[in-house]
């Protein structure tokens, strides 16, 4: 009878050994996800210079929505981007699928093409259910800059 419990003991440690090994590679595969789209949000912000990329019917949210589509980014947890602002940070969220934020200006000139960075935030799809009570965390959230950017003045 002692037999029996060592053998259920045994199929218990390996069955949590793959438990934990699969939550490690689903865990890499999504954070390579949230990268990759960081980088094609940056990419379109600055080939679009910020046109047509905060509403749905323009160019460069369309390249976003095709390109998320591509990559397979659809978090089913939606970023809460008015968590992550501060005082000299605001963030707007696009849809749920990442947010932005405008850093620096340097000229407000309404007559002068403006120049700004925008930082872009993702976020990491994770439903492993220990790991999803700490989403909040921001090792879960993928950060990139833009390079400075020109703006128009009617944007």
């Amino acid at each position: 009878m002692q037999d029996a419990f060592g053998g259920i003991v045994n199929i218990m440690l390996i069955a949590l050994f793959l438990i934990i090994a699969e939550g490690i590679l689903g865990l890499a595969v999504n954070y390579t996800k949230a990268f990759k789209m960081k980088n094609l949000v940056i990419s379109s912000f600055e080939k679009y210079e910020t046109a047509g990329c905060f509403d749905s019917s323009g160019s460069c949210y369309k390249a976003i929505a095709e390109g998320a589509k591509r990559i397979g980014y659809a978090p089913t947890t939606q970023l809460n981007c008015a968590n992550m602002s501060t005082e000299n940070v605001v963030y707007t969220g696009v849809e749920g699928m990442y947010c932005y934020a405008k850093l620096k200006s340097s000229s407000e000139d309404v007559h002068v093409n403006k120049k700004a960075t925008y930082r872009i935030v993702t976020g990491v799809d994770i439903n492993i259910p220990i790991v999803k009570q700490i989403l909040s965390l921001d090792i879960f959230k993928v950060k990139g800059d833009t390079r400075l950017i020109n703006i128009e003045a009617n944007r």
